[in-house]
């Protein structure tokens, strides 16, 4: 999708994917099913993994459809309408306090206790590869682009985007966007050293996981830069994405619109892609939706 208002905001041409309208509401449905249709579901009856909501659904959504059964640790104070998609799509949740470290404490026990196939939201070769998806349909749609600008929470969605933006399309500037107040994949790229985040403050709450090894391999090898963004312009590139584009997107996806909002994608008149991550939006949390109704 595009649209002339926004691209007069943004000074660029802008092209967006809208995974927001993929299977489960995000892009993380192509890595899942990517990884299961590899997997034999009479050898492999269980996946189970961590996830804060979109890939818990994806890979509960992608179970369904392989016959497979799927358990998900998710931290508390996870998304309410991200927890019941993945109970809705069929799941087992287990819970577990906030933060990446007792995410997969929690999983190693389960694993210990119950077997299964783990399928790490991010930090998976086979998880990367789809999400790539995402990217080579939007380049084999639209080539020449200057940019290509995808959220970075572990590093799966940037780590495809770059494999797959690379590969079509050498001379492509890829950048990954990522609030300022979950910053780890911008330390990373600038230090040249992975860092990490402990249960972060931010809106974006797809984004508040640390990157991912394989994900930071990537990120060194093949995207150009990291961009931050701060929490009122993530709530502002929510507001324009609707007024604009008429979506309704989830603050981890507003991420890259607010990158693109505040110039620092690519130079004026050139084409920007964006890949919109998701959809999954609270809207009792949602800060410009939330309120009661008028008194008529």
């Amino acid at each position: 999708m595009r649209s002339d208002a926004f691209d007069a905001r943004a000074g660029r041409r802008v092209f967006f994917k809208c995974e927001n309208l993929q299977t489960g509401g995000a892009f993380k449905f192509r890595g899942a099913m990517n990884t299961l249709l590899q997997l034999d579901p009479a050898r492999t009856p269980l996946v189970v993994t961590h996830s804060s909501g979109n890939h818990g659904n994806a890979l509960a959504l992608a179970a369904r459809a392989r016959g497979m059964r799927a358990l998900v640790v998710v931290p508390r104070g996870s998304a309410r309408v991200k927890v019941a998609a993945i109970e809705a799509a069929g799941a087992r949740l287990e819970f577990c306090e906030p933060g990446l470290a007792a995410r997969e404490q929690k999983l190693k026990e389960i694993v210990a206790r119950e077997g299964g196939e783990v399928v790490h939201p991010f930090d998976d070769a086979r998880i990367i590869a789809g999400q790539g998806t995402a990217a080579l349909e939007f380049l084999a749609e639209i080539p020449e682009v200057d940019v290509i600008c995808a959220p970075v929470g572990g590093g799966g969605l940037i780590g495809g985007t770059a494999l797959a933006a690379k590969t079509l399309a050498p001379g492509i500037r890829v950048v990954g966007a990522e609030p300022a107040n979950a910053d780890d994949a911008f330390r990373s790229f600038k230090t040249g050293q992975r860092c990490s985040v402990t249960a972060p403050d931010t809106l974006a709450d797809g984004l508040r996981g640390s990157i991912g090894v394989r994900n930071f391999k990537l990120l060194r090898a093949l995207v150009d830069d990291v961009v931050t963004v701060t929490e009122p312009q993530i709530v502002e590139a929510m507001r324009i994405a609707l007024q604009d584009l008429k979506l309704l997107i989830e603050p981890s996806s507003a991420v890259a619109v607010a990158a693109a909002l505040k110039s620092a994608l690519g130079a004026p008149g050139q084409r920007v892609g964006i890949v919109i991550s998701g959809g999954n939006v609270d809207l009792e949390q949602c800060p410009f939706l939330r309120g009661s109704l008028p008194v008529m």
